[in-house]
C-alpha cells in the first residue's frame, strides 16, 4: 500500500458548460472571462501537486489526458488536500498572469520553463 500523488505540471480544467449543465463545480471549470490579474478557486479529484515558485499552464481537459494548448499563465497561489466522502481532493487559487489568444500559435511554455 502505497500513497497516490500525482504531479501535474499545468494546470487542466474543464470547460464552463459543464457547470452550467450541473455536471461539475464551478472551481473544476476555467472561468467564463478570463482575464489577467484575476484570482480564482480551483478544485481536483486525488492528491495532486503543482509547482508554486513560478508559471504554468491554465489547459482545458475534456477527460481521459485530453487537453487544449495553454489557454493562459498562472500562479498557483495555494494547494491543499482533504478528504470528503473518504475521497482525496486538492483544492487551492491561481492567479492570472497572462491570456493568450486563442488564435495564436506561438509556443508559450517549453517544459517547464515559459517561453519568452
Amino acid at each position: 500500500m502505497g500513497i497516490q500523488t500525482e504531479y501535474n505540471p499545468d494546470l487542466a480544467l474543464r470547460n464552463i458548460r459543464e457547470f452550467k449543465k450541473d455536471d461539475r463545480k464551478k472551481e473544476e471549470c476555467i472561468p467564463e472571462n478570463l482575464a489577467k490579474g484575476q484570482i480564482h478557486e480551483f478544485l481536483k479529484k486525488g492528491q495532486r501537486n503543482y509547482w508554486i515558485e513560478g508559471e504554468i499552464p491554465l489547459l482545458e481537459t475534456k477527460g481521459n489526458q485530453q487537453i487544449s494548448k495553454p489557454l493562459a499563465s498562472i500562479i498557483i497561489l495555494e494547494a491543499i488536500h482533504f478528504l470528503l466522502d473518504s475521497e482525496t481532493y486538492t483544492k487551492g487559487k491561481y492567479k492570472v498572469v497572462e491570456v493568450f489568444d486563442p488564435n495564436d500559435f506561438k509556443i508559450h511554455f517549453n517544459g517547464f520553463s515559459k517561453a519568452e
